[in-house]
């Protein structure tokens, strides 16, 4: 690192936060005006409204926003530079624009470490104080509404609830089947099934089991017990972006546990996953891109380049979304579908780092 490439990162790095400073403000100013009636609430101190809420509501806006926000503050200090004739001086010295980028890149690589790991690890707990605040005072209060619900706890074993009562812990018309291949081994029926949060147990009422062996039945009743089972309160709660509310340890649990289950919706997690490795590489991208896009002189003036900028970072917005779209429908592998933007836009900046004037 010379004098040059500390005098380029301190400009990149400085743009970069002051562009995310401003646009979470008005960010913020927004959503403060959407929710104002929700703030009134006698229950809520403006103390609580800023550490429960907004104290972990802007690392999850900063991290949205980091791959727009650094493609315009590469594009910004790019064109800067060439305006004021900076890059022609760097170039007529014999730099190449490879050399040129060094700084630019290595700003990004410490931004994409920066975003990965709190992504992966800081993000998480913050989503979770966030959402809980929102579900009490934003949202309302949630309730499980699904009739028939159908939950698989081990590869042979499958219970169902007729409907499940959050507020209580309580399940009614519970049952609980073991199933080897297609026959049905063993049945286990009960009207009630309440959480016990002090052993931590599920409680059944009176209960009765149904086993099936060489074509012949036998029925037995039981009276009221504690069990264990492979699902707790837990998998009752509102399930409102809670890809986003698990760190990486526990987003490799949940999504090995559901696809044990046979869960559904399980497609979202496992972008989401592919998603938080691809983010950094992303910022590195889009950095490259919006100093290739920016380096020489243009007639349209710094504008026209920032302009050119957002168009090409809204595309790469609109085809992530596309291709995140595709593949929690199932039409597109996962890893696919996240690397594809990514894939697609290293091509696209390697064929205009050729292009542009050197």
């Amino acid at each position: 690192m010379k004098k040059l490439d500390w005098y380029i990162l301190r400009k990149f790095i400085s743009t970069f936060i002051f562009t995310v400073l401003i646009l979470v403000t008005v960010l913020i100013v927004i959503d403060l005006t959407e929710k104002i009636e929700n703030f009134r609430n006698p229950a809520l101190t403006a103390r609580r409204i800023i550490v429960e809420y907004y104290l972990n509501f802007i690392p999850s806006l900063v991290i949205m926003l980091s791959p727009l926000m650094i493609f315009i503050a590469s594009v910004f200090v790019t064109s800067r530079l060439a305006t004021h004739t900076e890059i022609v001086a760097m170039l007529s010295s014999g730099m190449s624009l490879g050399r040129i980028m060094r700084p630019y890149m290595i700003g990004a690589a410490l931004i994409g470490l920066f975003v990965f790991g709190f992504k992966g690890w800081v993000i998480p707990p913050a989503d979770k104080i966030r959402h809980n605040f929102e579900d009490n005072f934003v949202r309302g209060k949630f309730y499980f509404k699904q009739l028939n619900f159908h939950t698989k706890l081990s590869p042979t074993l499958y219970a169902y609830l007729e409907r499940y009562d959050n507020t209580i812990h309580t399940g009614y018309k519970f049952t609980l089947e073991r199933i080897e291949g297609l026959e049905l081994k063993e049945k286990l029926e009960t009207p009630r099934i309440f959480w016990d949060s002090t052993k931590r147990k599920w409680g059944l009422d009176q209960f009765k089991v149904r086993v099936l062996e060489a074509g012949k039945e036998k029925v037995s009743y039981f009276p009221a017990r504690d069990t264990l089972l492979a699902m707790i309160p837990k998998d009752f709660e509102s399930k409102h972006e809670y890809h986003q509310r698990l760190s990486n340890p526990e987003l490799d649990a949940y999504i090995k546990e559901q696809q044990m289950r046979g869960g559904d919706n399980v497609e979202r997690f496992i972008v989401e996953k592919y998603e938080r490795f691809a983010y950094p590489f992303c910022i590195v991208i889009l950095t490259a891109i919006g100093v290739i896009v920016s380096a020489r002189k243009s007639r349209g003036g710094t504008g026209f380049q920032i302009a050119f900028g957002f168009v090409l970072a809204f595309v790469y917005i609109f085809l992530v979304i596309i291709s995140r779209g595709f593949a929690e429908k199932g039409g597109l592998p996962p890893y696919v579908a996240v690397w594809f933007p990514n894939t697609l836009f290293t091509l696209l900046g390697i064929l205009m780092y050729y292009r542009v004037p050197k």
